[in-house]
């Protein structure tokens, strides 16, 4: 009887596998790959990143030069850090061969973005210019002195970037006043009316 339960349960612990995690990474040709133990460099036109895999997670390289990230042991933390692996890699993949961008927009009267040299600066409505220095490996262009593009290699910068400069003016809900991400949509509040008769 206790051997039964044993068997049964240790079926229902059967681990599954990862829909993002299974998928493999198509490398491009101007894309660089090195991999040494546990950790994996990729280099290509835009710059060089580099990763270190939990025991968990190893990557292959397959014949067709495909990669792939594959669970090394069958656990709960291996399954739940497979996916999150396999987006990491393939976003630096895409990082040093193409890039990635956030665009944001600036809404206000008055508020202005310029760049002077490697620092940003902002007009947000405050008694004083907020000057934000650009971390290296990010480019930052301003268009019609509202529309900044943040863009770079490392996908994760780039966000902390951006967030960072829509941090201090967040939209607010009854104009949209603000910094907000170009594909943001800022929810509206109505404000307070006059009372009805």
């Amino acid at each position: 009887m206790a051997s039964s339960i044993t068997a049964s349960f240790q079926t229902g612990l059967e681990c599954k596998e990862s829909r993002i995690g299974k998928q493999p990474i198509e490398v491009p040709s101007n894309v660089t790959i090195t991999m040494e133990g546990q950790g994996l460099k990729v280099k290509g036109p835009l710059g060089q990143l580099s990763i270190t895999y939990p025991r968990e997670v190893k990557v292959e390289r397959e014949e067709s030069g495909l990669l792939s990230v594959r669970k090394a042991v069958e656990t709960r933390r291996a399954d739940q850090i497979h996916g999150l692996f396999r987006t990491l890699t393939d976003n630096m993949v895409v990082g040093v061969s193409k890039g990635f961008e956030k665009r944001l927009q600036l809404i206000g009267v008055g508020y202005r973005a310029m760049l002077e040299g490697k620092v940003l600066v902002l007009n947000l409505g405050f008694s004083h210019p907020v000057r934000m220095e650009i971390p290296a490996g990010i480019q930052v262009k301003v268009e019609d002195n509202t529309r900044i593009i943040v863009s770079g290699y490392d996908k994760a910068a780039i966000g902390q970037f951006a967030a960072s400069i829509r941090k201090w003016r967040p939209p607010e809900p009854y104009k949209g006043k603000g910094v907000k991400y170009a594909d943001e949509v800022v929810q509206r509040k109505e404000g307070k009316a006059g009372k009805k008769k």
